[in-house]
C-alpha cells in the first residue's frame, strides 16, 4: 500500500448544475467540486500530493520542487503543500517573470516558494540545474514531475474514483480536463477496479501531436503494477477528445470564455481559463452536437484553478 499524507478535505460534493441542464434541455448535468479539495485554495493535485509528499517524507526529503508554467495551479498546490508539511518549496516556471505577481504566482509567493523564471524550451535542463544545485546544498529536493503525473501520484485519482463509488452517484459520462495524464490515469484505472460503469472522457488540453492515449494507459499500468493489480488498460480504454486543444496550451479562445460565463451566470460555478474553461468548452460543444444520448446524467469533474482567472484583464474576458 502507498502511504498518504492527508491534505485535501474529502469527499468533496456532487451538485446538480440546474441552471446549465435547463439551458441545454438535454443531458442532466453535474458536477464534483474539486476546486473544494482545500490546500492552497485547492484543485485536482492536491488529491496527487497527499500520496507524493507521503513518499517525499518517507524518503527524508527536506525540500519539494517541481514545474510549470507561470500560473501553474500544480505549482501553487505544491507550495501549499511543502508549507503545511514545514519543508521548503523550489518551482522552476517557464515563461518571462511577470511585473507583478497576480493569481497562482501570488499564492506561491504567499506560501513561501522560490520561484525561477526560465524560457520554456530550457525548463527541463534548467529544472534539472536547479534540483543538482539542491542536492549540493543539502536541501534534499524531492522532484515531483510536471502535473504530478507519476504512478505514485496517480493513486489519487484511483482512490477519487472509490470515493465517487462511495457517494452513491452512478453518471453516464465523466468529463474533466487532461492534460499532463495523471488525473486521466488514475481516474481510467479507478473506473476498472472499483467497477464503475461511467465513460471516462477526457478533454485534451495541450497540443501534443502525440498519441497521448498510450501514454495514459502505461501511466495507468505502472500504478496498477505498483499496487499489486491485475489490471492492463490498452490504449484504445483511454477516452480522449483532442480536437478542442488546436490552438495550444493556454490560449484563450471564446468558445472558452463562453462556457466560462455560462457556468458562472446559470450556476455560480467559477472556471478557469486554461483547464477547466477548455473542458468545459469542450463537453458544452459535445452537449448541443448531441453526442451525449439524451437525458444522460454528465458529471463535470472540476478539477481547480480558478486563482488563475485574477491574472486574466477583463478585456480577455470580454471575448466571447
Amino acid at each position: 500500500m502507498i502511504d498518504r499524507y492527508p491534505l485535501a478535505y474529502l469527499p468533496t460534493p456532487i451538485e446538480p448544475l440546474p441552471g446549465l441542464t435547463r439551458y441545454f434541455g438535454s443531458a442532466q448535468i453535474y458536477i464534483k467540486r474539486d476546486d473544494l479539495t482545500g490546500l492552497g485554495i485547492g484543485g485536482n493535485k492536491t488529491r496527487k500530493l497527499e500520496y507524493l509528499l507521503a513518499d517525499a517524507l518517507k524518503q527524508g526529503s527536506k525540500t519539494l520542487m517541481s514545474t510549470g508554467a507561470v500560473q501553474s495551479n500544480h505549482c501553487r498546490q505544491v507550495a501549499a503543500a511543502a508549507a503545511k508539511a514545514g519543508l521548503e518549496c523550489i518551482l522552476v516556471l517557464a515563461g518571462d517573470e511577470p511585473a507583478e505577481r497576480q493569481g497562482n504566482l501570488l499564492l506561491d509567493y504567499l506560501s513561501g516558494a522560490k520561484t525561477l523564471f526560465v524560457k520554456q524550451p530550457e525548463r527541463d535542463a534548467e529544472l534539472q540545474r536547479a534540483f543538482e544545485e539542491a542536492v549540493a546544498e543539502g536541501k534534499k529536493p524531492y522532484l515531483i514531475p510536471y502535473g504530478g503525473s507519476s504512478a505514485i501520484g496517480a493513486v489519487g485519482y484511483l482512490e477519487a474514483m472509490h470515493e465517487l463509488k462511495d457517494q452513491g452517484f452512478t453518471p453516464d459520462w465523466i468529463v474533466f480536463a487532461s492534460s499532463s495524464g495523471g488525473t486521466h490515469a488514475g481516474m481510467a484505472l479507478g473506473a476498472r477496479v472499483y467497477g464503475l460503469k461511467a465513460k471516462v472522457l477526457g478533454i485534451g488540453i495541450d497540443n501534443l501531436n502525440i498519441n497521448f492515449s498510450s501514454t495514459i494507459a502505461n501511466l495507468a499500468n505502472e500504478t496498477a503494477r505498483q499496487l499489486g493489480q491485475d489490471v492492463r488498460l490498452e490504449p484504445t480504454d483511454i477516452l480522449l477528445n483532442e480536437e478542442y486543444c488546436q490552438t495550444g496550451y493556454g490560449k484563450l479562445q471564446p468558445a472558452e470564455i463562453d462556457a466560462i460565463k455560462l457556468f458562472a451566470s446559470k450556476d455560480g460555478i467559477l472556471l478557469d481559463p486554461v483547464y477547466t474553461g477548455r473542458a468545459a468548452a469542450g463537453m458544452l460543444d459535445l452537449i448541443r452536437k448531441g453526442f451525449f444520448k439524451p437525458n444522460e446524467k454528465l458529471l463535470f469533474w472540476h478539477t481547480g484553478g480558478t486563482p488563475a482567472l485574477f491574472a486574466e484583464p477583463y478585456q480577455a474576458m470580454l471575448g466571447a
